[in-house]
Formats: structure tokens, sequence, C-alpha cells
């Protein structure tokens, strides 16, 4: 069996990303290639599989990177999909590079190593500049957006006069209106995920972006026009490596003007995340943290009662780690408002969090279906020990009484398990 690359039957360019960090020195994860001359039926019969469905894209057959045709494209409708994508063998190198979005992503590099730089890349990453390719960035507002993940990326560089110029004029030309969510999500998320997210807010913000996508922090509810404190926040959330549900939370966190309204902040949180149709883990705990936050700060304060309240507000006892999530909201919230550090209040509710999952709700729930009506604590005689059993197991008819009855003893038994692990070492409950 023959062992020669099929690629060595093309002209092929590795182009985008991959050369662009190489040059950086950065590390390169996945290569990209463009193939010029070529076309698809050409593809197909080199054991090139096809996946591309707006234009012609292909896998290697042994080492899976994509394979694109080079082509070119031009604007026919408002937005993301208002394109016609051109692929012929004539479409050059250079010609492909022209329509990409930055500059520093429009270098491609030939087998042998040397560069094709038509648009001044490598002079641009030089100067640390994210610049626009030519006028046809106008024409795709996901750009802007590109432009703002790549200045969260890069914390280093800064954006050109031009292109910020160019951008803010899309943006008043209602391109951004045409975006649709998932693809505008997909930026934001990759963004948020960067080391320095704020820089693609200010990037946004400057832009007028930030009012069409996310009018929440801006306007009525910005505080002088500054991204306060949804930046630093956001920024203490990426210090802390923390998952994108925390970093999207923490973006979300305190809406509405600084008033100190939680449903309204959750309302503004929830319309938030429906716009740009987050996912469900960041949507709900978005939502929780713009709610709850204010009463977990105050963690060391809360008696056993509002403890276990703020358990049954967040679903804390069946979705442990959410609850854990929220939490290191509050961190980034403390540390990007430079408050003192309230790890013991975290560490609080967390100890009461675990007394509260070892209530075993299925033990509770026999002994109430076992005892007489009058019984009034069943859950005395209850193995208090195991684990939590399913919600429908501590509530299985519904409404009814005997259901009241098991909720009411389980809660109960969670307050008691609450108080006990919060009194000091050697208290009584009795004193």
């Amino acid at each position: 069996m023959s062992t020669d690359d099929p690629a060595d039957a093309l002209e092929r360019y590795e182009v985008g990303g991959a050369v662009r960090d190489a040059l950086l020195g950065r590390p390169v994860a996945d290569r990209d290639w463009v193939v010029v001359g070529s076309a698809p039926q050409r593809m197909v019969e080199l054991g090139f599989r096809p996946v591309g469905r707006d234009f012609p894209v292909f896998l290697h057959p042994r080492t899976h990177e994509e394979h694109a045709l080079a082509r070119t494209e031009r604007k026919t409708a408002p937005g993301y999909r208002g394109f016609v994508v051109h692929c012929a063998p004539e479409v050059t190198i250079e010609d492909d590079l022209r329509r990409r979005d930055l500059t520093i992503n429009a270098i491609a590099r030939r087998p042998d190593g040397t560069l094709v730089d038509p648009c001044g890349g490598e002079r641009d990453l030089r100067a640390r500049v994210l610049r626009h390719v030519g006028e046809a960035f106008a024409e795709d507002p996901v750009r802007i957006l590109r432009l703002a993940r790549f200045a969260a990326r890069f914390a280093d560089f800064e954006v050109a006069p031009e292109t910020r110029a160019i951008a803010a004029a899309m943006v008043a030309a209602g391109e951004v209106d045409a975006l649709v969510p998932e693809r505008a999500w997909q930026e934001i998320a990759r963004g948020l995920a960067e080391d320095r997210p704020a820089r693609m807010l200010s990037v946004l913000r400057d832009c007028g972006a930030l009012g069409r996508l996310l009018p929440e922090l801006t306007g009525e509810h910005a505080v002088g026009g500054a991204l306060v404190p949804a930046g630093p926040i956001v920024e203490a959330a990426a210090a802390a490596r923390a998952p994108l549900p925390v970093r999207f939370a923490a973006l979300l966190l305190d809406l509405g003007a600084g008033e100190p309204d939680d449903d309204r902040a959750a309302a503004l949180a929830l319309e938030a995340s429906q716009r740009l149709r987050a996912p469900g883990e960041c949507r709900d705990l978005a939502v929780i943290a713009a709610r709850e936050r204010r009463t977990a700060h105050r963690g060391d304060a809360l008696d056993p009662s509002e403890v276990l309240a703020l358990f049954e507000r967040t679903d804390a006892v069946r979705k442990p780690d959410r609850f854990d999530a929220l939490l290191a909201v509050c961190a980034a919230d403390r540390a990007g408002r430079g408050a003192d550090e309230s790890g013991g209040s975290d560490a609080r509710l967390r100890r009461a969090l675990r007394a509260a999952r070892a209530v075993d709700a299925g033990a509770i729930a026999a002994a109430v279906r076992a005892a007489p009506d009058g019984d009034a604590a069943p859950e005395r005689r209850a193995a208090s020990d195991g684990r939590n059993s399913p919600a429908s197991a501590a509530t299985p008819d519904g409404g009814s009484a005997l259901a009241e009855r098991i909720r009411a003893a389980v809660r109960q038994a969670r307050r008691s398990a609450i108080e006990t692990a919060l009194s000091p070492p050697g208290a009584s409950r009795y004193a």
C-alpha cells in the first residue's frame, strides 16, 4: 500500500491561526489549509472527505486537517449569511487571503516555509496592531465580534483607529442587528473564555455593538458609560480560570444601574440570556447569581432557616455543583470590587450544604407514611447519614396532605442538620 501523502498532489498553503500563532511563538493547536487550482471532484478522488456546507471544505484522509478550496465572497444581503461564495481553480491564494477579516489572520505559508502576506499581517504582528484587511470587512458583522475576541486574546495589541471607525460605521448601518443569535453567542462565549474578556467588552462598547447585543450593560444600566462593575468582575473570573457559565454569570451579575433589586437584576439577566440563546447552564447560573448573590455574600451571617431558604431557592441540594458555581461567581464579584476576601462565608455555606444533602429524604418519607397522622416529628426516627434520595421520593403525591407532611419533615430535618453543622465546636443546641 502506498504511503504517499495525497496532499503532495495539491498546491496547498497553511493559513490562518496556525501561521499567526507560530509567528508569535505561541502554541499551535490545529492547522488549516487552503488549496489552489483544484476542484471538489479532484479532492474526492484523492481521498479527501467533504464536510463543508457553505463552501467546499475537505478533511485529509489521515490527519483529518481541514483543506478548503480557495474562494472569494460577494455581499448580496445584510447579515452573516448574505454572501455568495465563488470557488474555482483560478482563484489565487492572494485572492483568498484578501477576503479575510484581520491582517494578522491573512498570512499563508508555503510548504517551503516562505510566507504569502499581501495585506501586511507580519508587519502588524510586530507592531501589535489589530487591523482590518480591507473595505470588505464591513460586509460581515461577525467580524466585529471576532475583532473584539482577538482584543481579548491578545492583550498587548491595539485596535487600529481606522478599524475602530469601520466597526462603528457598521453598527450605525444596522449590520449588527442582522446577526443571528447563535453566531453572536459563539463569538461572545469564545471571547469570555480568553484571558482578558473585558477588552472584548470595551471594543464592543466603543463601536456601539454592545448596546445592540447586550443593552443591559449599557445606557441606563451603566454607570457613567463605563463597564462598571461587569468588566472587573469578568476579569476576576478569568483570573481564577473559572469555566464559561461562571464568566457569563459574572458578566450579567450587576444589572439594573446599581439598584438593590435582585428580582429586577434576575429578570434582566434572563432577558439577555434568552436574546443570545445562551445554553441553559449559562442562563440558569446567570439568573440565580443575579438574584441570590447579595444573600450568598452574607453567608456568614445567615441563620439556619435563612441558609435552608437559600438552598431551596437555588435547588442546591439537588444541584450542588451549580451552587458551588454560584459561590465562584460571588468570589469573582468580591475580587472585581476589591472587597475583602470572604472565603469563610463560602466555607460555611458549603459545610451547611453537605449537612443538608446528608439527610436521607427517602427514610424520612417512609417514616412519615408509617407514622400515625398525629406524629409531628417522624424524622427523628429516620436515618440521617445517607445520601439524599430523588425529589420524587419525598413528594410522591403532588400537593396531597401526605406529601406536604413529608416535605415539612424533610425541611425540618435539613434545618436541624444545618444548625448542627453551623454550631461552634462543643456548642449545645439546648444551651
